[in-house]
């Protein structure tokens, strides 16, 4: 009876130590925000920067044009009022002209900035860079296993304390 009951503490006892072996191997997840790093990352490249300029460029022409266009419009409305159905006819033109340029112009270069997007959007040089920075946090933070938010479907609820997006941002340099 006697060494039953060291038996049976021994096993306790061996359960707690196991326990707190086996609890040492528990799966942890990190979790990250990509779009987030996305634009941190593209927010610093020259390409991003080149993107931004031209779209402003571009809608500063844009603006430009359609000020001229009002502009012309008031006149026509003058000339109306005043009676001069010539003159009013005439800016009609330039502005049918001038409207038709605008459209043509917008479009081009809609066209223009969705294929520089569409370059940005594809660049090797970010996922290679994410892959590989993801890889060094995981290994050196235990990780098993990181997961995108973008891809949340599977994600019901995270810790905040398993969100790794800043320094995966202050690990490619973007801070």
């Amino acid at each position: 009876m006697k060494n039953t009951k060291y038996l049976i503490l021994a096993l306790v006892f061996g359960l707690f130590i196991s326990s707190g072996a086996f609890s040492q191997q528990i799966t942890r997840f990190g979790v990250v925000d990509t779009a987030k790093v996305y634009e941190a990352f593209f927010l610093k490249s020259g390409p991003v920067r080149n993107y931004e300029k031209k779209k402003a460029e571009f809608q500063a022409e844009i603006n430009k044009r359609t000020d001229e266009l009002r502009n012309l419009q008031e006149r026509k409305f003058e000339f109306e009022n005043a009676g001069n159905e010539a003159q009013a006819l005439r800016v009609e033109a330039e502005i049918t002209k001038k409207r038709d340029y605008l459209t043509e112009y917008t479009n081009a270069k809609n066209v223009e900035l969705e294929s520089l997007m569409k370059s940005l959007k594809g660049s090797d040089e970010f996922y290679k860079k994410l892959y590989n920075t993801l890889s060094k946090i995981a290994e050196s933070g235990g990780y098993s296993m990181i997961l995108s938010l973008q891809d949340a479907n599977a994600i019901l609820w995270y810790s905040s304390s398993v969100d790794i997006t800043q320094q995966v941002i202050t690990e490619l340099g973007l801070n």
